[in-house]
C-alpha cells in the first residue's frame, strides 16, 4: 500500500514509524519532515484525496492540527487517534482514510498497534450510506 506520510517535526517515533511502515511492505510518499503543521496535514490530505497514496498518517505534537488541516481536503476522512480501537473503529465505521496522532504521548509500541488496525481494518459496509454524509 502506497502511504503518505509527514510530521512537523522528525523525532524517534516519526523515524520508527516510517521504518515500521517500511519494514511492512509498505511504499512511502514522505510529504515533508520540520514543515509545519498546517503544511503536513493539507499536505498528506492532498496526496489521499488526489491519489497519490491509498492512505495517509500524519502527526504534530498533538494530532489535532494536522488532523484538522487534513480534513479540510475535500474527499479526506482524517481520524485523530490515540490506540488500535480507535484506528481500527475509524477506519469500520467512518471508512477514515487519513490517520493523525500526537508526537507527544504515543509509544512506538502504540503507534505500530495504531497503523497495523489502520491499514489492515475493512470498512463495514452496512456504514457505507454514512460515509457518503462525511463529504
Amino acid at each position: 500500500m502506497r502511504i503518505a506520510f509527514g510530521t512537523d517535526e522528525s523525532t524517534e517515533l516519526t523515524r520508527h514509524v516510517r521504518r515500521w511502515l517500511s519494514e511492512q511492505g509498505h511504499e512511502l510518499v514522505i510529504i515533508g519532515e520540520d514543515i509545519a503543521w498546517p503544511e503536513v496535514g493539507r499536505g498528506v490530505g492532498e496526496a489521499v484525496a488526489g491519489g497519490h497514496a491509498d492512505r495517509g498518517v500524519a502527526c504534530c505534537w498533538t494530532g489535532t492540527g494536522v488532523s484538522i488541516a487534513a480534513n479540510k481536503v475535500a474527499g479526506v476522512r482524517a481520524a485523530l487517534c490515540t490506540d488500535r480501537f480507535t484506528a481500527e473503529g475509524a477506519r469500520k465505521w467512518n471508512d477514515a482514510n487519513v490517520l493523525a496522532f500526537g508526537l507527544r504521548l504515543t509509544s512506538p509500541t502504540v503507534a505500530e498497534e495504531m497503523l497495523d488496525a489502520f491499514l489492515t481494518t475493512a470498512p463495514d459496509e452496512s456504514e457505507a450510506a454514512n460515509f457518503g454524509r462525511l463529504a
